[in-house]
């Protein structure tokens, strides 16, 4: 068995921002930052269940191919196999059925705000499932650093002027969000402390996540879903791309860096995602920049340098006392 680091080492530099386990985590939050784009063109003509289906079986289906191609296997352990099904519901199942959902009833900045808390739910169930990962002062400021780097790139003070919280249907699409954040920060201290430990590579377990998530939806989908309708190549291709990038590559990635680095820095990728979900729309789809979100990723890095040991503060020693 493959001997799997317990925590992040925390005497990184500037110069080691891209070696390692860093270099999986700037191209994790690339992909997911992209995958935005690719979910808002799949939404015009799918569910949220067929979009989180199509997602998932787009993901599994290559993941699959390149295990059988390279002679690999599927864990079978009963145990491992009980593991993973909860973790592809509290990563996969849950959270992408019920971004589908909240989407349809809030402003999607509004959904971007809260998704930030990620990191913060990550840390509180990361000390209830993984006695090695107690946060430090340098990961705690990082933390809150990084979710007041995304508030200012959101304009939190804009964004939640344009919502009645009162208003039934925004309360019900933020506590979608909620509880698919909730489910995030719940599934990734869980997947390190009963799955990254194992002998399977990360192309096995990601690809056996993929398809037990899939499982549940396959008998959902046929049941509270119609056919859908209107489908173009535009579509079919963003499922795919968000498919095989957002989802099945990511994945692979998501498991290397829980295994180097550890959980709780493996959750504030949602802190830069957002950010380069902005730098696309702006590039891609031509939306206004606006002073508030350069800044904002400013902060967010800053703040993810800190959690993830690049950037440390200094230990002021208290003065001696004189005799």
């Amino acid at each position: 068995m493959t001997a799997v680091p317990s925590a992040a080492t925390r005497s990184g530099t500037p110069s080691r921002l891209l070696s390692g386990w860093r270099a999986k985590f700037v191209l994790l939050a690339l992909i997911w930052g992209m995958s935005f784009l690719f979910i808002k063109v799949g939404a015009g003509a799918l569910s949220p269940m067929q979009l989180a289906l199509g997602r998932m079986a787009a993901g599994a289906l290559p993941l699959l191919a390149v295990v059988l191609l390279r002679g690999g296997r599927l864990p079978t352990s009963p145990r491992l196999v009980g593991h993973m099904f909860v973790a592809a519901l509290l990563l996969n199942t849950v959270p992408f059925t019920l971004f589908g959902y909240a989407a349809q009833l809030i402003p999607s900045a509004l959904m971007g705000i809260v998704n930030a808390s990620t990191p913060l739910f990550g840390v509180v169930f990361s000390m209830v499932l993984l006695s090695d990962e107690r946060p430090d002062r340098e990961r705690v400021l990082g933390l809150g650093v990084g979710f007041l780097g995304v508030l200012t790139v959101f304009g939190v003070w804009n964004s939640l002027g344009e919502v009645t919280v009162s208003d039934r249907d925004s309360a019900v699409g933020m506590l979608f969000v909620v509880g698919a954040t909730a489910c995030y920060g719940i599934g990734t201290p869980y997947l390190r402390r009963f799955v990254a430990g194992s002998s399977h590579g990360a192309l096995e377990l990601s690809s056996l996540q993929l398809l037990l998530g899939s499982l549940p939806l396959v008998l959902l989908v046929p049941v509270f879903t119609e056919a859908p309708t209107g489908l173009t190549w535009q579509v079919v291709a963003s499922v795919v791309v968000l498919g095989v990038l957002g989802t099945g590559v990511a994945y692979v990635l998501q498991y290397a860096v829980v295994r180097e680095a550890g959980a709780t820095v493996a959750t504030t990728v949602t802190y830069v995602a957002p950010v380069v979900a902005i730098v696309a729309g702006i590039v891609l789809m031509g939306e206004t920049l606006t002073w508030n979100q350069p800044l904002g990723a400013v902060v967010v890095v800053l703040g993810a340098a800190l959690c993830q040991g690049v950037l440390r503060t200094r230990h002021v020693a208290p003065p001696r006392r004189r005799a």
